[in-house]
């Protein structure tokens, strides 16, 4: 089930949102103001936000701003009444993905909400996000924080693997066959190579994770508390 986040200081808007997507299944998460839903989004699960430009304090500009500094990939959909142009111009250049104006039909709401979230899922099916740890799959780049951290295509790919199922234990043998290919002539060592060295690059930048040998079994990748 999607979590929605509704940043709106109006709380009648509020409602009419939360009736309609909550009929179509989505938990709601609402904030009247942008400082109260920058910290939702910091703190808790949120796969998408719509947001009023006009807001006491953080107001819906800094409020995109914030939530793109810290994650590219939110979806975020600007409802305002503010219909000019230049407004459009300088929501999509903050990194606002869609805009509606009010008065909207709230089917159309639904509509746009539902095609965020499933171009959404097209991105994130490329990257995986652990921590400050992020992989990109279309061009293979590993960033933590600012820090474009260099590596070759298999530790790449391993590390890829393991980090889109955290906590789940894969065998050598699995590794092998999922990284390297099942025509491999290699053994289990170069995965404990690998490991190895995916160990040394995240353990000296104090990484989110750790990536942990299961005893007679293999390796997972757990977060850190």
């Amino acid at each position: 089930m999607a979590v929605i986040l509704i940043a709106d200081d109006d709380a009648n808007i509020r409602k009419l949102m939360s009736l309609f997507l909550r009929k179509e299944g989505f938990e709601i998460k609402e904030a009247n103001d942008g400082a109260k839903a920058l910290s939702i989004v910091e703190n808790s699960r949120v796969d998408l936000v719509i947001l009023d430009i006009m807001m006491p304090g953080l107001d819906g500009w800094d409020l995109c701003r914030e939530i793109r500094r810290q994650d590219a990939n939110l979806p975020l959909l600007m409802v305002t009444a503010k219909a000019e142009s230049a407004h459009k111009v300088k929501g999509f250049q903050l990194g606002t993905d869609d805009y509606l104006s009010k008065p909207f039909d709230p089917l159309e709401l639904v509509l746009r909400v539902k095609a965020l979230l499933k171009r959404s899922l097209v991105v994130t099916s490329q990257t995986v996000k652990v921590g400050s740890v992020v992989l990109n799959r279309r061009t293979f780049e590993v960033t933590c924080g600012d820090e474009l951290v260099n590596m070759p295509l298999k530790e790449f790919e391993l590390l890829f693997l393991l980090a889109s199922h955290p906590g789940q234990i894969f065998t050598r043998e699995q590794l092998i066959q999922q990284i390297w290919g099942l025509n491999y002539d290699g053994d289990g060592r170069t995965v404990d190579v690998h490991i190895s060295r995916l160990r040394e690059k995240f353990t000296t930048m104090d990484g989110p994770f750790q990536i942990e040998t299961a005893r007679g079994l293999g390796y997972r990748l757990m977060l850190q508390p």
